[in-house]
């Protein structure tokens, strides 16, 4: 009998495997981290073998846990960092170059070069901005590298694929080449109202459709995967961006529900339900699922960097030996003695779009600690969070009473008080932040009846804590110098 659901949680440092039970309670995990590379300023690049290595190994690893067998599995969910983009040989399954991840930046000039004829274009398209952000001009300057890549990517010799349909197309020995509309949508070349890869898009970009995966349902029975020691073949039955995954695993069903993930960026996604929103204050329009014949469209803001900002204060400036340090260093001051860090380290998102921008540490004095570059870098997380949110309520006409919270930062009990300040609504964090995870899984059991409809998964979801808005009156202040200083970089 199939008791359990397997998701892979393919993220932008590791590749996790976690197994959920009925009740969605989470039974084992197990990750591996793998190698980031820098090759050159603004440049991000995974080694996409390496992905799928760790990821087999944490689904081997996560099934050893507990003793749990492939017949055991009634369904595999799949969650995956967006726009990381993979180029290989269809005959031999070798990557022509590393990932290109989504935060790399050498795009930028071809998306200025299309920005100005085309930029409506694609956003009436595909919901985006024409930015370096998304897996399209990924595509278009790897097969730029070499002309034998694209005359092979002509000839239908070359795939493209997210980490979902990379580590899909490993899992099934390359029968399964396939993606979902929540993953489609990311990459400039989707039409987020025919549901279909668009021809003129394609050709703008010079991507030949032949290199495209096929689009399937979120939710649903995508094809069966394998792995040699297995005694069953198991269903890909769910398949969701990691942010899309997030909102669905925050049970996130009626429009205007919202939720905001703290990893290594920051996104906040919001439900607008059947029918798209285009925003005006340069939010992006995305899918975010598509299952039973609907689709449910989504907000989003993206803030490039967030828990990065604190990997950065240990890795960088050597402030905290570990991450999980920040918090008490933080809580050390009652205040951030006049800082403000503007946490642009890898260019700005939402709303600002801006790939040159530069990160600043601004206000300092002979009085200023490295406690209070803690306590600004974690008020720079949310108030990035707080500029999206606050656009993005203008968009959709809504005034958000509460925000459902997930990723690694949103357990800094600090950083989610400073968010609920700023944003002065109730922040609720539930008993399970992996939140990305159990949204795949919800979506890989959905497909194959383990549960039965959106209803049932209700019982699958506590909160843990509710953090509601203070009287504080460093908070006020900390927004008047926040948005005096990012003016001044923003215009600079």
């Amino acid at each position: 009998m199939s008791k359990y659901i397997l998701s892979i949680d393919a993220g932008t440092t590791s590749s996790r495997a976690l197994l959920f039970d009925k009740n969605g309670q989470q039974i084992s995990l197990a990750q591996h981290e793998f190698t980031q590379y820098y090759p050159q300023e603004s440049w991000v690049e995974h080694d996409a073998e390496e992905i799928a290595q760790t990821q087999i190994r944490a689904i081997r690893e996560v099934l050893a846990q507990k003793g749990i067998q492939a017949n055991e599995l009634a369904g595999i969910g799949i969650t995956n960092q967006r726009e990381t983009t993979v180029v290989w040989d269809k005959k031999t399954g070798i990557p022509v170059y590393n990932a290109i991840v989504w935060q790399d930046r050498r795009t930028a000039s071809i998306c200025d070069e299309l920005r100005e004829a085309h930029a409506d274009t694609f956003l009436q398209k595909t919901g985006l901005v024409l930015d370096a952000y998304f897996s399209g001009t990924k595509i278009k300057w790897i097969l730029d590298q070499h002309p034998e890549w694209r005359e092979k990517a002509d000839n239908g010799d070359l795939l493209f694929g997210t980490i979902d349909t990379w580590l899909i197309w490993k899992l099934s020995g390359g029968n399964l080449h396939v993606t979902d509309p929540s993953n489609a949508s990311r990459t400039l070349l989707f039409n987020i109202h025919s549901l279909e890869w668009d021809d003129e898009l394609c050709t703008l970009l010079e991507i030949p459709k032949a290199m495209l995966p096929k689009v399937v349902p979120s939710s649903g029975n995508a094809g069966t995967v394998s792995l040699p020691e297995w005694n069953a073949e198991v269903p890909i039955s769910g398949i969701a961006g990691d942010q899309q995954a997030a909102l669905f695993g925050q049970l996130c069903f009626q429009p205007g529900e919202a939720k905001n993930t703290y990893g290594t960026g920051c996104f906040c996604v919001m439900n607008t339900g059947e029918t798209p929103v285009f925003s005006k204050n340069k939010m992006l329009t995305t899918i975010a699922w598509h299952y039973n014949n609907k689709t449910i469209y989504a907000l989003e803001g993206s803030v490039f960097i967030a828990g990065a900002v604190i990997q950065w204060l240990r890795d960088g400036l050597g402030i905290i030996n570990q991450s999980s340090e920040v918090e008490d260093l933080a809580a050390s001051v009652d205040n951030n003695g006049g800082v403000t860090f503007i946490s642009a380290l890898a260019g700005l998102g939402a709303p600002y779009w801006d790939p040159n921008a530069t990160g600043a540490i601004m206000g300092i004095t002979r009085g200023t600690t490295k406690a209070h570059i803690a306590r600004a870098a974690l008020e720079a997380i949310a108030m990035r969070s707080r500029e999206i949110i606050f656009e993005m309520q203008k968009d959709a006409g809504v005034v958000f009473q509460s925000l459902r919270v997930d990723g690694g930062a949103s357990r800094n009990n600090l950083l989610m008080q400073i968010q609920s300040n700023l944003l002065n609504a109730k922040v609720i964090r539930p008993k399970t932040t992996e939140t990305t995870a159990i949204g795949a899984a919800f979506l890989a059991g959905l497909g194959t009846g383990f549960w039965k409809d959106e209803i049932e998964l209700q019982s699958c979801w506590e909160e843990e804590r509710i953090f509601t808005p203070e009287s504080n009156p460093n908070t006020e202040r900390i927004v008047e110098m926040w948005n005096e200083r990012m003016g001044k970089i923003t215009q600079l």
